[in-house]
């Protein structure tokens, strides 16, 4: 019997699940299947584009069972979605998908149809006869020549088109070298992408970048130059010994970047990791890693009492949502469900689980990208990142701060603050000139100037509380400039030291303040709160003033995040005083943490000693020299 000590997941485990939400899916769908309305706030694309979602989504999954089962089908499933696939494709169909060529949702659709087709072929494509291949030929043949934009979306080109090659139809080599030539373009240092010529570093990196390479690469090895493959096997295997590290002992993900809807999505590269063998993680820890996620949201009541996958984290909560998020993106899920496609007696599967990184010790490490520092303890299993390198945005670029990239802090056991109009002002950890009228300064489009070190000319963004917390769209407006600010960061253990200057020919009107914040705890229930400390069950947040801070308070907020109806944030303000050095110490545990460092300002450096005796020095904080801030 599978040794599944930490999760108690096994194949059939993850089976069930999966054969659940295909078939919870039925009781949805339009009679020839090719729609499935799903109950839910609706995306900026109509309906339409969100059944097609749904189809596309979950087929991409029945694709899955079928080529893990080999072709094993007691649900029908190859034959359910062919009548889907039939009457979508079908012109004269009331119920035809708009057509990749005429929304672009459906160019991302397309791509999981066309992987699901290639997937089952053998039980579903080959089956089908050729009237019906012609139809949904021709609907796919729509993609070809098409612009894309120059972000992940290039491999729903690329995925499509090579499956077109592979049945006869239509295709261009040059949209797959140019779509090739994008994604190589993305690709910055130590296995990871961004997602976008902007400093888009999010999940994206592992459900979209790494896993669709490979998977190309096995569709039609003729058309892959076989030294690129080789350097994204190679780029895998970095980005696994990271990513590893992103996973907290409750299971959950980081909760970073756009998309979360998607949650267990971020399995998909481990489990590519299992397929390929472009890892060097145990089998073992590979299967703990994705079971753990699952089992995570499975925990929270992911699927609902219904079989569905909603809009939100845990239950539904659509202020998680992007524009293009309807009631059939959370499908997107199915990609962490990647592993099925391995049989029983694959090692993935046969494999005793082993622990993952913050279950065996706590660590300290640096990634140059994108620009974390990350800070994993054992004893509560909380992964903490520090946030110098990503904001969605490029240097100098003075939009709004997005609360899913910009702040300083993202962890696997807090969630920003996301519903209006919270999401307009950096509330949370983040550093900031609190402006009478105006509200909290953003930092986006800070210059990186070292590992754990960033510069942020402040500025003030005039938004509209209905745009929503967009990571592109939604963060523009009229414009205040502020002062230059300078801040780094040390990490150990529960604590970070984070150190603060404002530039010393920096403008300060009279009543402007310094405000520096503290991790967002949320619960069902008001947090408890003393000072600048935070409480809940589970969770302590604290911000400690060490240099210059003289007040301290808690910030509330109702109905603002996904992890429950009410979150405190901790944070401390100082009068604004050019030139000068502000020193606090913000910590996140689950429970007591462990003693605070003691810190010696010696001249211009800060010397600080943990509480396990590791000593460290922030050289040049007090005079600036560190920062080239005079």
């Amino acid at each position: 019997m599978t040794d599944a000590r930490f999760t108690g997941l096994t194949r059939d485990s993850w089976a069930g699940v999966a054969d659940q939400l295909l078939l919870s899916l039925r009781n949805w769908a339009s009679p020839e299947h090719a729609r499935i309305d799903l109950p839910g706030q609706q995306s900026a694309y109509g309906p339409a584009s969100d059944s097609l979602e749904a189809f596309a989504r979950s087929f991409l999954l029945a694709a899955i069972r079928l080529k893990g089962e080999d072709g094993k089908d007691p649900h029908d499933l190859a034959g359910w979605y062919a009548e889907g696939l039939r009457a979508g494709t079908d012109p004269t169909s009331p119920h035809a998908w708009p057509r990749p060529d005429q929304l672009g949702q459906a160019k991302v659709e397309a791509c999981s149809i066309a992987l699901g087709l290639h997937l089952s072929r053998a039980w579903l494509w080959d089956r089908l006869d050729d009237r019906d291949r012609s139809q949904i030929v021709a609907w796919l043949s729509t993609v070809v020549g098409e612009k894309y934009p120059p972000i992940n979306w290039v491999w729903f080109q690329i995925v499509v088109e090579t499956f077109l090659k592979s049945v006869g139809g239509p295709w261009s080599r040059e949209d797959l070298d140019s779509g090739l030539a994008v994604h190589e373009s993305l690709y910055r240092s130590d296995g990871w992408y961004a997602d976008g010529p902007e400093r888009a570093f999010d999940h994206y990196n592992g459900w979209a970048l790494h896993v669709y390479p490979l998977l190309w690469a096995s569709m039609d090895p003729g058309l892959c130059d076989p030294a690129l493959e080789s350097a994204w096997r190679e780029r895998l295997t970095a980005f696994l010994d990271s990513a590893v590290q992103l996973v907290g002992g409750n299971g959950a993900p980081l909760i970073q970047g756009r998309s979360l809807t998607y949650r267990f999505a971020a399995a998909a590269p481990f489990w590519i990791g299992a397929i390929t063998g472009a890892t060097d993680l145990a089998p073992g820890l590979l299967r703990r890693t994705s079971s753990g996620m699952l089992k995570h949201f499975l925990d929270h009541g992911v699927p609902d009492e219904r079989g569905l996958l909603t809009l939100g984290w845990y239950g539904e909560w659509p202020g998680i949502a992007q524009s293009y998020s309807g009631p059939g993106s959370p499908y997107w899920a199915v990609k962490g469900m990647l592993g099925l496609m391995l049989p029983a007696d694959h090692p993935v599967w046969t494999a005793a689980e082993e622990p993952l990184p913050v279950e065996q010790s706590d660590f300290t490490r640096s990634l140059a990208e994108p620009g974390w520092l990350v800070s994993g303890t054992r004893s509560d299993g909380i992964v903490r990142v520090v946030n110098h390198g990503t904001d969605h945005s490029a240097p100098d670029d003075q939009r709004a701060d997005s609360p899913l990239y910009a702040r300083l802090g993202y962890s696997t056991h807090t969630m920003p603050p996301l519903s209006t109009p919270y999401w307009a002002q950096p509330f949370e950890n983040s550093v900031g000139i609190v402006h009478p009228e105006l509200g909290l300064s953003h930092r986006n489009g800070f210059t990186v100037v070292g590992s754990g070190s960033s510069i942020a000319t402040t500025h003030w963004v005039r938004t509209t509380d209905d745009q929503g917390p967009e990571h592109g769209s939604g963060r523009g407006g009229a414009v205040t400039p502020g002062p230059t600010i300078a801040m780094t960061s040390a990490v150990r253990g529960s604590h970070e030291v984070r150190a603060v200057r404002i530039a010393p020919d920096a403008v300060i009107e009279p009543g402007w303040l310094l405000e520096l914040s503290g991790w967002p705890l949320t619960s069902r229930t008001p947090p408890s709160a003393e000072r600048a400390e935070v409480r809940t069950a589970e969770l302590q947040s604290s911000v400690e003033g060490r240099i210059g801070f003289d007040t301290f308070d808690v910030r509330r907020t109702d109905n603002s995040g996904a992890l429950g109806n009410h979150t405190a944030i901790p944070f401390a303000r100082a009068t604004a005083v050019p030139g000068e050095l502000f020193v606090a110490i913000v910590s996140l545990s689950g429970g007591t943490p462990e003693p605070a460092p003691e810190l010696h300002l010696d001249g211009s450096t800060l010397h600080i000693t943990w509480s396990d005796t590791t000593q460290e020095s922030l050289p040049g904080v007090a005079s600036g020299r560190g920062w080239s801030l005079g």
